[in-house]
Formats: C-alpha cells, structure tokens, sequence
C-alpha cells in the first residue's frame, strides 16, 4: 500500500487492530513518506504547512525545500505525520463531518486548559492527549 493512499484511508485510526494494517504502517513510517503523499494528505487536513513545519519541527524554511525536491520525510518525521493522520481519521470519525471536527481543533478547549487542541500536535504526548479527549466525547464521558 502507497503512502498516498495509506493517509488517505478511512481506517487509519487508532481503533484498527489489524496486523497485517500496523506492519502496513510501520513498514511506511521505516521507508518514510514522501512530499507528495503527504500534500495529498495536507490538502484534506485543516492545517497549513507552516503549521506542519511546527508538528514536524522542521523550519519552514526547510519545508519549502522538501516541497521543491519532493523530499522523503524521515523516520521520527513520518511517524508524526502518521500520528496526526491517524488522530485526523478519528476526530472525523467521532464528529461525524470535517467542518466540525476542524472547529473542534480550532477552538479554545476547557478540558484542555483553556487552549487550542490543534496546538499539542507537536508530541507524542499531545496527540495522545486528544486521542483520549476524542475518546470521551466519543463516548459521552466529558471532563
């Protein structure tokens, strides 16, 4: 499965429990992806790419380079996207609708103290930290 396409599917999220899916993943984020998979990606997701500079911690100075050379992301850089790709999949999963969910990231949070959930995007531990806030609205469980 192409790294075009993998962003893309509906069942990357973190409730798919299929092996054969995760050595999918990891055998993507090993082999990286590469820029235009993930403008493929970018397109559909809520973020600009001086936001993706900062999740990815890569100057935007840099970015603009990939995006000239159609640079492969590496490994911790991959990862990351496929991180965001797959708490992406869930939020529109939960919400139900894109514009929603793309609210949702943008809207100062009290369960979150008070910020927007878009800005812990750049840690593992943000990511799941709204992985877990999904997951209670999910299933009605609001703090």
């Amino acid at each position: 499965m192409s790294s075009k396409h993998i962003l893309q599917e509906p069942t990357m999220t973190y409730g798919n429990t299929n092996d054969s899916f995760a050595f999918s993943l990891i055998s993507l984020i090993r082999n990286g992806i590469g820029f235009q998979s993930f403008l493929d990606f970018v397109k559909n997701s809520p973020f600009n790419l001086q936001e993706w500079a900062s999740f990815l911690h890569i100057s935007e100075r840099t970015m603009q380079r990939y995006q000239k050379t159609l640079h492969t992301f590496d490994t911790p850089q991959s990862e990351k996207i496929v991180q965001i790709a797959m708490l992406y999949n869930l939020g529109l999963e939960i919400f139900g609708n894109k514009q929603s969910f793309d609210t949702w990231l943008n809207t100062e949070n009290i369960a979150l103290g008070h910020i927007k959930p878009k800005s812990l995007l750049d840690n593992t531990f943000g990511i799941a930290l709204l992985k877990d806030e999904l997951q209670r609205i999910e299933y009605g469980t609001l703090a």
